[in-house]
């Protein structure tokens, strides 16, 4: 299956440089073409155990795999509702300019996120999320008002610094590795967990910290998660449905990274006590802005740190269900944020407007994407039978089984808070009647589509996962140290 990688590495590359060029409705075609093969492609690996292109250079494992399905199902599904959300440019050279950037940047984009599970080693990792940061604030900025290009300013500033910091965890790692390899080594991950025991503990307690702080700028973790905010707001909705639902999952997916290098180098406790602390401050401060807010996709916004702080408690549990949890967080995650921005986007097409004080009447107004949203944050509070529920309910069973069950309650009282925020707010705009000269009617069938794709997946994360994809994450889980 080594050629999937190669496909997978090249395709969307490819498409972004002849959206560039091509015509809107040739950008649409092969937007969702390369959307739907990458998804394809990565479900075909599922059931491999390791696979390896490029004489190593790309790897996927079962953690790998997990986080590559997620940002390819998103990808997917966002290919879907970009082409009902970009309005035809028609004969108006500026906003044929402004397509042909959006689908370019939107696949380069998706292509950034994919190659950070597909690449071995620390430092390929580190450049493919550099990567993810330059192509997201340029798309944050690409509707060139004054917050969109202040919002990718500072989520440039702010990132910039985390990964600046990340890459000297990246580089702390590596002379703990030259005790072992010497002054020059490729930071392949087999190579560095094969030999994690003998480095030195307090070198190795270091960069993790560093990695944690670093990437968990990208991961929108407490306190350095100022930028997502702002960003998830202003940029474009499918670039936001991306953000929330890849880019985060990405960027936690190297922590885990760092955290298999720790857990055999010095053990489990100092690493899981580390995400604990980042996971419950994010959680906690998520619940209470969360009943601020007047945004609608802020709303979404503050809704993601919330679930980063939950995959970061879920780390912490020592039990195997927990990490199993976590993971498939990480999937059902993706598709109720995705479902969620793609909801508000058709709300804002409608309304013309995100201030949810002015939004009254949503499900009259939008027939379907209306209690589809209503759904999908349904899900987003871990109501059954989604797909976050099932992920929520393993992570407190397996808080609950840990000696520290003080913090599963803790868990479960942050995520009541977030509910309550999430539903009450939802409740105002959706579930009142609707303002009088508002026409009832969709705005475009393939948003009504992506988000049928993305409902219908979450509920079958969360009544009954398919037999792979649970074998995937249990031995996804058993890569992290999580053994039954």
């Amino acid at each position: 299956m080594g050629w999937a990688l190669l496909v997978i590495m090249t395709a969307p590359f490819a498409v972004s440089v002849v959206c560039y060029f091509a015509p809107v409705q040739i950008c649409r075609g092969l937007t969702l073409a390369s959307g739907v093969l990458t998804f394809v492609l990565a479900v075909l690996l599922v059931p491999a155990k390791t696979t390896t292109a490029l004489s190593g250079w790309l790897r996927v494992d079962a953690l790998s795999i997990v986080f590559l399905i997620a940002v390819a199902f998103l990808y997917a599904v966002t290919a879907v509702f970009a082409i009902g959300y970009v309005l035809p440019a028609g004969g108006n050279g500026s906003a044929a300019r402004y397509n042909r950037r959006f689908f370019a940047g939107l696949n380069l984009f998706a292509w950034s996120m994919a190659m950070a599970p597909l690449v071995n080693g620390l430092a390929l990792l580190w450049v493919a999320i550099e990567v993810t940061t330059v192509v997201s604030a340029l798309l944050v900025a690409i509707d060139d008002t004054d917050s969109a290009t202040e919002a990718a300013w500072k989520y440039l500033l702010i990132a910039s610094m985390g990964l600046g910091i990340a890459l000297f965890a990246t580089i702390v790692m590596y002379y703990a590795g030259s005790s072992v390899f010497g002054g020059s080594y490729e930071l392949f991950y087999p190579k560095l967990l094969g030999v994690a025991g003998h480095f030195a503990p307090e070198v190795v307690r270091f960069s993790f910290v560093l990695a944690v702080l670093g990437y968990g700028t990208k991961m929108g973790l407490v306190p350095v998660h100022t930028w997502l905010p702002d960003a998830h707001s202003e940029a474009p909705t499918p670039i936001s449905a991306m953000l929330s639902g890849s880019l985060l999952a990405v960027s936690f997916y190297a922590i885990l990274r760092f955290y298999q290098v720790t857990v055999r180098a010095i053990g489990s406790t100092f690493p899981r006590n580390v995400l604990l602390a980042f996971g419950v401050a994010s959680l906690v401060l998520a619940a209470l802005y969360l009943a601020r807010q007047r945004d609608l996709k802020r709303l979404f916004a503050y809704s993601s740190v919330e679930h980063m702080g939950v995959l970061a408690i879920g780390m912490s549990f020592s039990a195997p269900i927990a990490v199993v949890g976590v993971l498939l967080h990480v999937l059902a995650h993706a598709a109720a944020k995705g479902t969620a921005f793609f909801g508000a986007g058709s709300v804002l097409r409608k309304f013309g407007t995100k201030d949810m004080s002015r939004i009254r009447g949503g499900i009259g107004a939008l027939p379907w994407s209306g209690p589809m949203l209503v759904l999908a944050v349904l899900g987003l509070c871990a109501m059954p039978p989604f797909g976050i529920f099932r992920s929520e309910f393993l992570i407190v069973s397996g808080g609950l089984a840990d000696p520290r069950d003080v913090v599963a309650a803790v868990l479960i009282v942050g995520v009541t808070l977030a509910m309550l925020g999430l539903s009450w707010f939802t409740s105002q705009t959706m579930l009142t009647p609707s303002p009088e000269g508002v026409v009832r009617g969709e705005t475009s069938v393939w948003i009504v589509v992506s988000m049928v794709i993305g409902l219908a997946a979450l509920t079958l994360l969360g009544v009954h996962p398919p037999g792979q994809l649970s074998d995937l994450l249990h031995r996804a889980a058993g890569e992290l140290g999580a053994r039954p």
